[in-house]
Order: structure tokens, then C-alpha cells, then sequence
């Protein structure tokens, strides 16, 4: 305030005829203290740490030890790279630090091990197109995380999401904030099924699914993306069970296009089917009325053998009087044998007759 009261002394004094030499140097002293206080930012200036060319309208931010994103983003950027650093949490607003929509279009966040996505994190960038989140340690994700993002096309989302962030995905992803989203990769994050509740409210056209713990799409989700027909799926080096559950899946992938990698696709259980493709499985493997038929025809065949036992058993003591005098006839006949043996057996050991044998 005080140096501000010198400039306004310096402009009257300046209007003076003679100023005094003491008058002048307040002036040039209030000067200096005015712009030492009150740092200019121009639209020009490079964040610390950074790389920028404003002819491609790049800025690129490699590793450092940065835990924020960088407060001064020039007006300017178009693509911004930042990769490396250890960026837990992208904060609420985290690229709106000026007060300013940014006119960026790209957006680059792998390799910085974020662990948190708050909401509205990505506000202020109303005109981005693609954002790579990458190969980072997401543990939390709101459901309002990619609000405020109208126009994103391409969401990289690769080996990224570990397991208690699983249950947030599709809650983050059923925005109505990607309704323009035409790409989303989701590879290598062990996913189990498909994370996304419904398709029609995108305008996806490439879905990434590989490298996933997906054994099976169940019925709906086939007829889900049976309905959109310009989306196409990846889904190889997933573990496919190729048992009666994979019937829909099956039908869908040898009579439709959606999936280009489909050959690609291999069963991993039962055994006897492991490293089969799954295009290349008989439709009798895959029939639920058989395997219901076979699992039915082994209940009934124990049925029959419980019964054929329990007969057998009400025949047995039904019987037991007769069967008991038959077995007593035979230890008396068994009996008069092992006599007769006997006897004989004495008659060979007399010493007598064994005198005249010589």
C-alpha cells in the first residue's frame, strides 16, 4: 500500500518542473518495490521443470519431484505431457489453478502413481479430446471424476485400476459427461466382467478389453453389444471357461464382425479344452440342454442303482431264515469233509503200514 502511495506521489511529482533528485530516487525505489511484490506471469512462461514449444503448443513434464500438477500452465497448450512424478491425487480442479478454462485438447498422465481421482478433477478443460491415464495405481475413483469433460473422445485407462477401485469404475465411467467418448481401453487390469452397465449412452466405437480376467459375457452384455453395432471389441489373453455359459458368447462371435481379435481368443478351462480357440469349439460343446440332459441322465442312473441296493437288501432279510439254514448246510457239509480228510490222513501215518510199503 505504502509503495502504491509513492507511485501516486511519483505521478505528481513527475508533473513538476524540477523535481528534486531526493523525489526521483523514492520514485525508482517505489518502482522496484512494486514489481518485485507483484510477479508478472506472461503468456509465455514455461512451468518450472518443464519443456514447452509453443509452436506445436506442447508442454512436456518428466520426472522431477513434483507431488502437484504444475500450477502455471501457459494459456496456450494444446497437449500437455506430464509423466514420472509421484502425483497421488488429482485434486478437485487440479487444472483450473489460474481461475481459467485451458484450450487443451491432449492430455498425458502415465507413470505418475496416482492413486486417487477426486471430483471434478478435470474441470476446466471443456475442449479435451484424449486422456491417458495409464499404467498408475488407482485405488479411488469418484463417480463425478470425468465430469466436466463434454468432449473426450479417448480415455487410456491401461493397466491402471487395482482391486478396490473395481467396484468405482462403472460408476465413473456411467457419466453422462462421456457421452461422446469413442474409444476406452481397459487393458491388463484384471477385470472379471464388463465394467460398463450400459453402452447406449456412448458413442464408443473401439473397446479394449485384453489382458483381463474375463471368463465369460454373459447374455445381456452379448445382446448389449450386439445392439451397437459400429463398436468393435478386443478381447484376447483373457481366460475363457468354454462350458455351457459361453453359449450366447460363442453364437455372437461366429456370426458377427464385433470382434476383431476373435481368433485370438482361447478357452482355458475345462481341461480337456485348454488352448482350444473358442471359434473353433463344436456347438454341441457349448449346449446347456445337453450338459443339463448328461448331468440329469448320471442323477437317474444313481436312482436306479439306490434302488436295485435297497431291493437286494429287503430280499436278503426277507430271506434271512432260509439263508441262515442254507449257510448252517454248508458249514455241516464243510464239517463231514475236513472228517473224512482227517481220518484218512491217520490211516496214511501208521507206522505199520508204512513197514510193509518198504
Amino acid at each position: 500500500m505504502r509503495a502504491k502511495m509513492w507511485i501516486f506521489d511519483c505521478a505528481n511529482t513527475s508533473k513538476r518542473l524540477f523535481p528534486t533528485w531526493r523525489q526521483l530516487f523514492w520514485c525508482y525505489y517505489a518502482a522496484v518495490v512494486c514489481l518485485l511484490s507483484s510477479p508478472v506471469r506472461t503468456d509465455d512462461a514455461c512451468p518450472f521443470s518443464c519443456i514447452c514449444d509453443r509452436d506445436s503448443g506442447t508442454v512436456t513434464c518428466r520426472e522431477g519431484e513434483d507431488t502437484e500438477i504444475p500450477e502455471d500452465i501457459p494459456v496456450w497448450t494444446s497437449s500437455l505431457i506430464i509423466t514420472g512424478r509421484n502425483v497421488s491425487t488429482l485434486e478437485r480442479g487440479a487444472f483450473t489453478a489460474n481461475g481459467t478454462e485451458l484450450e487443451m485438447t491432449m492430455l498425458s498422465l502415465s507413470y505418475n502413481g496416482i492413486q486417487v481421482i477426486e471430483p471434478y478433477a478435470f474441470l476446466g478443460l471443456p475442449r479435451l479430446h484424449l486422456l491417458d491415464l495409464s499404467h498408475n495405481r488407482l485405488m479411488s475413483v469418484s463417480d463425478r471424476a470425468f465430469h466436466g469433460v463434454p468432449e473426450l473422445r479417448s480415455l487410456y485407462l491401461n493397466n491402471s485400476i487395482l482391486t478396490p477401485a473395481v467396484a468405482d469404475l462403472s460408476g465413473a465411467l456411467g457419466t453422462q459427461s462421456l457421452r461422446s467418448l469413442h474409444r476406452l481401453e481397459l487393458a491388463g487390469n484384471r477385470l472379471s466382467s464388463l465394467p460398463l452397465a450400459r453402452l447406449d449412452i456412448y458413442n464408443l466405437h473401439v473397446l479394449v478389453l485384453v489382458n483381463n480376467s474375463i471368463e465369460s459375457i454373459g447374455r445381456e452384455n452379448v445382446t448389449n453389444i450386439y445392439q451397437q453395432k459400429r463398436l468393435r471389441v478386443y478381447l484376447s489373453l483373457n481366460p475363457f471357461r468354454c462350458s455351457c455359459g459361453l453359449e450366447s458368447f460363442y453364437y455372437w462371435l461366429k456370426n458377427s464382425s464385433q470382434c476383431p481379435d476373435a481368433g485370438h481368443l482361447l478357452c482355458s478351462e475345462p481341461e480337456a479344452k485348454k488352448g482350444t480357440p473358442v471359434e473353433q469349439l463344436q456347438g454341441e460343446d457349448l449346449d446347456c440342454l445337453n450338459e443339463n440332459l448328461e448331468a440329469v441322465s448320471y442323477v437317474f442312473l444313481g436312482i436306479v442303482l439306490a434302488l436295485i441296493g435297497v431291493v437286494f437288501l429287503m430280499v436278503l432279510y426277507l430271506n434271512r431264515g432260509g439263508i441262515k439254514r442254507w449257510l448252517n448246510n454248508i458249514r455241516e457239509a464243510c464239517r463231514d469233509q475236513m472228517e473224512v480228510y482227517h481220518y484218512r490222513y491217520e490211516q496214511d501215518s501208521d507206522p505199520r503200514l508204512a513197514n510193509v510199503a518198504v
